[in-house]
């Protein structure tokens, strides 16, 4: 079973402002949260279950894959079959298709991954300075634990 599709960074933005149950799950590691940073949807308030509207999910860890992916979505306040959408996030866009496609087959969403991720793709030079969530002028912040 295939996830729901992709959408740029400003049309997954655009999602989570008109639809309150949706909700936006970051799936890299932690070190890439806090040395990087990550999207900020405060702006947006809290879901229309009054849940948080993001998620701090590591889909991989430095270690192999996150056995725990899925039971840590049901943790985050996502229920199978409740058909809230949900936008997945990695640095350039290639984990969260996995993430997709792994709640997907486990009954959550629709699941959209987020093209371009939130760094986004390389240049010439190797920098990540061509497109993404961050480049593209989206709202991010710092992470502390906890979020």
């Amino acid at each position: 079973m295939s996830y729901a599709g992709d959408l740029t960074p400003q049309q997954a933005w655009d999602l989570l402002e008109t639809n309150p149950g949706a909700i936006l799950v970051d799936v890299r590691t932690e070190g890439e949260w806090r040395q990087i940073g990550v999207p900020d949807t405060s702006a947006l308030g809290s879901t229309d279950a009054g849940g948080n509207r993001e998620a701090f999910i590591e889909w991989a860890t430095p270690f192999g894959p996150n056995e725990n992916f899925i039971a840590e979505l049901a943790a985050a306040g996502l229920t199978p079959g409740d058909e809230r959408p949900i936008v997945f996030l990695c640095r350039s866009g290639n984990r969260s298709i996995g993430a997709a496609t792994d709640a997907t087959a486990a009954g959550f969403g629709p699941a959209y991954n987020i093209l371009e991720g939130f760094e986004g793709d390389t240049d010439a030079a190797g920098r990540r300075t061509v497109n993404g969530w961050r480049l593209r002028g989206l709202p991010a912040t710092t992470y502390t634990a906890g979020e």
